[in-house]
């Protein structure tokens, strides 16, 4: 996901914070929603329209993903067998860019439907992926092939049994993982503005939960726990949940 982030903010950007909002809305069969949303305006704010596109100047744009890929179907077709089985995985994702130059806002998020909630698993590969719908941030071909050839970093498992919710957060190639904080060590004091953020409902009261640092909400069914995103991608463990619902 960090490499996806950071071209998009480009080198020169990287001063500048950006949010996260991961936000899910459980039923009680276990279907619901799930949807992460980037904040990229106070890159905005600092005259970062240049490094994605000169020309665009405002837009608000829904991109279905199963339309993408149906429209793009031979140049995918192009593509390793492994990354095909990647992006048929999103074809039920939405992409919503919003980009206004003048009021310096510029949103971008991903969001599915489910109908289990490990259906969601896949939901941080579909945000590293995301960028590569959005018109004006498609990388050069061999840059793309690099990332490609590039395995997942950080994955996600989550489940919903019995009124428990998990939420496993995991590194899936520590060694790259090393390199990629480790180039992260000049900028990082710079980063801590950038946080990520859950905001999670369920469909009944929240009896307990693991993380102490989360809060509830009047109802006590919506939960949210903040974190920076660089101490979250230096240990994903810290957005870790067990969340036992009452009956």
């Amino acid at each position: 996901m960090i490499r996806k982030i950071l071209f998009l903010l480009g080198v020169s950007l990287m001063l500048i914070s950006c949010q996260f909002t991961e936000t899910m809305v459980l039923n009680e069969d276990g279907s619901g929603t799930i949807s992460v949303e980037v904040d990229l305006s106070e890159m905005m704010a600092f005259g970062g329209m240049d490094a994605i596109d000169s020309s665009v100047i405002k837009m608000d744009t829904i991109i279905s993903v199963k339309q993408f890929l149906e429209e793009n179907r031979d140049s995918i077709a192009s593509l390793s067998k492994k990354e095909q089985i990647k992006l048929k995985k999103l074809e039920n994702y939405n992409i919503r860019l919003k980009m206004n130059s003048e009021s310096s806002e510029m949103i971008y998020n991903i969001s599915t439907t489910f109908k289990s909630v490990n259906e969601a698993n896949d939901m941080i590969q579909g945000l590293d992926k995301a960028g590569d719908f959005i018109p004006g941030t498609n990388e050069n071909p061999e840059d793309a092939k690099k990332e490609e050839e590039s395995p997942d970093i950080i994955g996600v498992n989550y489940s919903f049994i019995n009124g428990v919710f998990k939420r496993d957060a995991y590194i899936k190639d520590k060694k790259l993982h090393r390199q990629e904080v480790d180039s992260l060590q000049q900028t990082e004091a710079f980063l801590q503005g950038s946080n990520y953020t859950l905001s999670y409902t369920f469909p009944k009261p929240i009896k307990k939960v693991s993380n102490t640092a989360a809060t509830l909400s009047n109802n006590k069914k919506t939960l949210t726990l903040q974190k920076a995103f660089i101490d979250y991608f230096k240990n994903p463990d810290l957005l870790d949940l067990e969340v036992e619902l009452e009956n």
